[in-house]
């Protein structure tokens, strides 16, 4: 039998998903001032909007192979969508298989405004 080697989180797991990584983040336990965030909405939701989290970075989720080594792997990273579905599961399951500690925030920057986030123009 092969053995898998550690992936750079560390974890032995045989899958992509590190168990021991957390996958989310609850929006009211989110502070952008001490955390590096980054957008991930899709491009035409990105335009759409007016707001962004303070001090977060966009990064086009259909284009991660061009930035996601661009990413420290020593740093906690919160991602957000629209909602927090598919659009941060996905790009969390790159992150996280790169060894990124990254997570996503819960419900997305709609859960992040409802829960009282604070917003910034773009």
């Amino acid at each position: 039998m092969e053995t898998q080697p550690l992936k750079r989180c560390g974890c032995d797991s045989p899958t992509d998903k590190c168990p021991d990584m957390p996958r989310t983040i609850q929006p009211a336990d989110l502070n952008p001032d001490t955390t590096l965030v980054f957008d991930v909405r899709r491009e035409a939701d990105y335009a759409a909007s007016k707001e962004i989290i303070p001090y977060a970075m966009w990064k086009n989720p259909e284009k991660i192979d061009a930035w996601i080594g661009a990413l420290p792997l020593t740093q906690d990273v919160v991602i957000y969508c629209v909602r927090g579905g598919s659009v941060s599961n996905s790009v969390v399951d790159r992150l996280q298989a790169a060894g990124v500690k990254a997570r996503f925030i819960e419900g997305g920057i709609e859960a992040y405004k409802a829960a009282g986030g604070k917003l910034a123009k773009k």
